[in-house]
């Protein structure tokens, strides 16, 4: 204790009554704390991260969901492993992580950290930790008031990189953006040999449909989704990277679960959609580099839970539940192809916000192929959120039957709507803050348990 300063010794001290004062009063509360240590000293995160292993993961979609799976490969490995598990990923959050988990006492064996990191804060995190693998994952349009395009947010993912050349980058091959990076970082690339379709046609609007170099448009040897995939460019020459962790062969996708080859060993993943199988692959990449055992890795991925609101089932008075978190175009169009593949009698619920943590614009649902929903057995569509009637207006164009409409202005509308309808399962498609917002609403009702 004596080699920490005053100073971050109060800053740690009192942090950690506010934590434990969160935690029992108010079920949460895990940026507070962090800005007050932050306050009383700003290098505080250099001190309670030392001697941690860190694995930092950023990216438009699928950090949380990779997190966890890296997260519970190391934990199932009895490796000590902390994680920001409530997705507080800006710098408050992240110091509050590991002002929770410091131990004034220090531990003889190795420590890990699997962080995941807001796009535009990285570079505040690598100020002061260099951690020993960062992770992209991928680059979508989100959040275009804070973002802007794809560009500028690998533009705030590289200012955060440079300050630690030291460290591994474990990249998406497919994302065009993050090819042929002109960084000194040791590049470890992975992503799709085969293709879950047979689509070589890039959509009208996907993201980064340009050659980075020349600007021509990108050829595709195949797509996965949006503008990932295997491209290439015909002007320059500009090409994919070669992968080193590779998704060999799919042998199943279902509403629930994938079964996939990778680097031609087979993994059962409990949890639907391409974009998992995605966030699989970076899980096992990462894991590779860790030196986990292969029966780690194929367990943790067969036995994996949702993250809370990704892929989440409740139960409710006997009807299945299931919370979808929905952010831009690229995910909401896995999401729709997602719960396309039930076969069931189903429910759609769709909550749209337009908080500061959703983006203030939505004009980004008319991206989003909801025409694809016409093809569904769909029973009732309830919308909610408090921009709802922008949901319903854009369903409705997009040929939804509006007599199956049901627009509810507060969650017990969306709760008795949900409770009533037709069929055995409900898909909640839920924007980030109508996510967070719907959770809070069940968790009073004691609908559900665990808060986060």
């Amino acid at each position: 204790m004596s080699e920490i300063k005053i100073k971050s010794f109060f800053s740690i001290l009192i942090s950690k009554i506010i934590i434990k004062l969160s935690k029992t009063l108010f079920k949460g509360g895990s940026n507070f704390p962090g800005r007050i240590a932050l306050k009383i000293d700003k290098n505080i995160l250099s001190i309670v991260s030392k001697d941690y292993k860190v694995v930092l993961v950023t990216g438009t979609n699928g950090k949380t969901t990779t997190t966890s799976m890296i997260y519970n490969m190391l934990k199932n490995s009895n490796k000590n492993v902390i994680t920001n598990n409530t997705g507080a990923n800006l710098n408050p959050g992240i110091t509050s992580c590991f002002i929770d988990n410091f131990r004034f006492k220090e531990l003889t064996s190795d420590k890990y950290a699997v962080i995941e990191v807001d796009e535009a804060n990285l570079k505040f995190i690598t100020e002061y930790i260099d951690p020993k693998i960062i992770i992209v994952t991928n680059l979508f349009r989100d959040q275009l008031d804070r973002y802007g395009e794809v560009y500028t947010t690998l533009n705030k993912i590289l200012e955060g990189i440079v300050k630690v050349p030291h460290s591994t980058l474990l990249l998406n091959g497919d994302e065009s953006l993050l090819g042929d990076l002109k960084v000194p970082n040791k590049l470890v690339y992975y992503g799709f040999e085969c293709s879950p379709n047979k689509n070589t046609t890039v959509e009208i609007n996907a993201d980064a449909k340009f050659c980075k170099n020349c600007k021509t448009a990108y050829s595709y040897d195949f797509i996965t989704y949006n503008h990932l995939g295997k491209y290439y460019c015909e002007n320059c020459g500009y090409k994919r990277p070669e992968l080193d962790y590779f998704v060999t062969s799919i042998e199943e996708l279902t509403a629930s679960s994938s079964t996939v080859k990778i680097n031609n060993f087979e993994y059962i993943i409990n949890q639907p959609g391409v974009y998992n199988v995605y966030n699989a692959l970076c899980a096992v990449s990462t894991a590779k580099l860790l030196n986990i055992e292969d029966s780690v890795i194929y367990n943790s991925l067969k036995n994996i839970e949702s993250s809370f609101g990704r892929q989440e089932s409740i139960n409710i008075n006997g009807k299945e539940i299931k919370i979808i978190l929905v952010k831009n175009p690229a995910g909401y169009n896995e999401a729709l192809n997602t719960v396309s593949l039930d076969n069931r009698k189903i429910n759609l619920c769709m909550l749209l916000n337009d908080n500061y943590a959703d983006g203030r614009d939505v004009s980004w649902i008319w991206d989003v192929n909801f025409e694809s929903l016409a093809n569904l057995n769909i029973t009732n569509a309830i919308i909610g959120g408090n921009r709802l009637y922008d949901m319903g207006v854009r369903l409705k164009v997009a040929g939804i039957d509006y007599t199956k409409f049901s627009m509810c202005e507060n969650y017990d509308a969306v709760l008795s709507n949900i409770e009533s309808s037709d069929g055995e399962i409900v898909y909640v498609l839920a924007t980030y803050t109508a996510m967070i917002d719907f959770r809070k609403f069940l968790h009073r009702k004691k609908l559900i348990q665990k808060l986060w």
